[in-house]
């Protein structure tokens, strides 16, 4: 067996799927270099990116499936699940490999775990587009924090472009260390600078009426709630507790 190790992007791991075909192996593992473990018995590949490569195996499984279940694998990927490298292998296999796109066979193990954690990552998505809560800086940028359980700012991005078209915004993932920056043309991927003292990131001043703004906002949270209908059960399935810091309503 060999492990093929990628740097952990889309097109990284594309490419590895590429040096997996183009090497003619079966037996393989697929891993990032964050999660590669030694193994004396597997022989470690190191794939380098290769956007070309990439291109090419997109290209490849564009033509031999619909564009929803081409959506559905990236989905999956942007859920950095263990071991996921390897379901989508199976399946990017079987695209090839069969006559017939293999997306409705669920009969096959692999194929139902891409479309069961497809609707684990568009149910995460959508929980950002109604969790996300903006504050205002000094210089008029609209700055959410959010820390979703899968990698899914790639997937909200067109819904908050078209949604805020007239303000600058900036969504930061802090689990993992990025953000999407919209800067009233286009949208990015940023890195904010951190500190080297504080460890904090380098963001600008909220605006001086900002805290009056949320207080508003608690106060308002606060008196549209019917206490005779509360019904916790219900609320901690629509808005589960790991979303509530992030929350300006739920914030002491």
């Amino acid at each position: 067996m060999s492990i093929f190790i990628y740097d952990g992007s889309w097109a990284g791991f594309l490419s590895a799927i590429f040096e997996v075909f183009e090497r003619r192996q079966r037996a393989v593992n697929i891993t990032t270099i964050a999660r590669y473990l030694p193994d004396v018995f597997a022989e470690p590949v190191r794939v380098i990116t290769d956007e070309a490569k990439a291109t090419r195996v997109l290209t490849g499984i564009s033509k031999k499936i619909s564009a929803p279940a081409v959506r559905k694998l990236y989905a999956c990927f942007l859920s950095e699940l263990p071991g996921i490298e390897n379901t989508l292998y199976a399946y990017i296999r079987l695209v090839f490999e069969m006559a017939e796109s293999p997306e409705k066979a669920f009969a096959d193990p692999d194929v139902l775990r891409v479309s069961q954690v497809d609707k684990m990552v568009h149910r995460e998505k959508h929980r950002m587009e109604a969790f996300v809560r903006f504050q205002v800086t000094s210089d008029d940028l609209y700055y959410s924090a959010v820390e979703p359980d899968f990698n899914v700012l790639p997937l909200i991005a067109k819904h908050f472009r078209r949604r805020y078209a007239d303000q600058r915004w900036l969504i930061y993932d802090l689990r993992r260390d990025y953000g999407i920056y919209y800067d009233l043309e286009k949208v990015e991927e940023v890195v904010l600078s951190f500190g080297a003292q504080s460890g904090d990131p380098e963001l600008p001043m909220f605006r001086e009426e900002e805290a009056l703004y949320q207080a508003l906002w608690k106060d308002y949270f606060k008196h549209v709630n019917i206490k005779e209908r509360k019904n916790d059960k219900l609320h901690l399935q629509h808005v589960p507790k790991r979303y509530w810091k992030n929350l300006t309503e739920k914030m002491i």
